[in-house]
């Protein structure tokens, strides 16, 4: 059985639609069970609480609730018993296996490095995100956590956002890319040409250099996508501008008149699986890789069936065992590296 926490006091429709994503979720996998973090009252009184498998979900109670204007950072040390807090203790002590929240982004972050913690090796955990292409969807790897980047780092993004494809979404060798503002070895900032020569030397990992922004959303030449948060984040939250505007430009065009109304009623059909791809209830929400326990956030507006996919995301990638599978990549990588440092030592010795 594997343990969530879900913290029921996170995002713009909490408490309800949380506990009611946490219904769904127990209806769908008989392999889950469910801790709901939170004020106890709060929670049992919502009257979504009664739709709850009452033999797989308890209430953790914690009385105190993080907002979003908060300081992340000092929130986490001071409210101790918040639903966020109490919820990584679980994780971080063995009780649970992962936990999600719609909650605030930074204190989230926060929270999974300071409570959760750093997997062995990896030097800064990564938050990424499937958004939908033409051909499906591709992993952004980041897209919040570190706003400035090292080479270093991007490569354990690249590394881990790579295992998170191959295991989960069952893509078999999954291309590597790093956006920048040209396909040309020559082009971008420091950061970019310091990180492609290292990109390139690292073994087990399918890179083929450089992406443009505009090739993300046709889907056919990167699987992952890699990049610090700052671009990550302008890259995400354009897509989402981006995917609403179009959807309101359609809308408003197919109630335009009688014609556009009666051609709407014949491509209804095929509009709505169409646009299935932007529904991002089908996605979930976005792991924090590098943690040792899992940690999942989800958007601020979710609904029950985005908590609902982002719980059985977290079955998926407890049962591969993503996190054991990046620490062995990451000590691959290092003794690799270190195997390299002592014969490069060796040959300036032999001169």
């Amino acid at each position: 059985m594997i343990k969530v926490v879900l913290d029921a006091m996170g995002g713009d429709n909490c408490p309800g639609e949380i506990i009611k994503g946490a219904a769904e979720a127990l209806k769908k996998s008989s392999n889950v069970s469910i801790i709901l973090s939170g004020p106890k009252e709060v929670i049992e009184s919502d009257p979504s609480f009664s739709l709850c498998d009452p033999e797989r979900v308890t209430v953790l109670d914690a009385p105190e609730v993080i907002s979003l204007e908060e300081s992340p950072v000092a929130a986490i040390k001071k409210k101790k018993d918040s639903s966020i807090v109490k919820g990584m203790r679980l994780v971080k002590e063995g009780e649970a296996d992962a936990f999600v929240s719609a909650g605030s982004s930074g204190a989230i972050l926060a929270g999974g490095q300071l409570i959760v913690g750093r997997l062995k090796g990896v030097d800064r955990p990564t938050l990424g995100t499937l958004i939908p292409t033409e051909k499906g969807s591709c992993f952004l790897v980041d897209c919040g956590a570190n706003m400035d980047a090292r080479p270093e780092w991007l490569l354990q993004f690249a590394r881990m956002g790579s295992i998170y494809m191959e295991q989960v979404c069952k893509v078999k060798d999954p291309v590597v890319k790093i956006v920048n503002i040209g396909l040309e070895e020559e082009k971008g900032n420091a950061l970019l040409k310091e990180t492609l020569p290292l990109m390139k030397a690292l073994k087990n990992i399918n890179f083929k250099g450089y992406i443009e922004a505009r090739e993300i959303p046709e889907g056919s030449s990167a699987d992952v996508v890699v990049c610090d948060a700052f671009t990550g984040n302008v890259i995400l939250k354009f897509y989402e501008g981006l995917g609403s505007t179009f959807l309101h430009i359609v809308k408003k065009g197919l109630m335009r008149d009688l014609r556009s109304k009666l051609g709407a009623l014949l491509i209804k059909p095929a509009l709505k699986e169409s646009l299935k791809a932007f529904d991002s209830s089908q996605y979930g929400g976005a792991p924090l890789l590098g943690c040792k326990g899992l940690v999942v956030k989800c958007h601020g507006n979710s609904k029950a069936a985005e908590i609902s996919t982002a719980v059985l995301q977290c079955e998926s990638f407890v049962r591969l065992g993503i996190n054991d599978r990046i620490s062995e990549m990451l000590q691959a990588d290092r003794n690799m590296a270190e195997a390299s440092s002592d014969s490069d030592s060796k040959e300036q010795g032999n001169e």
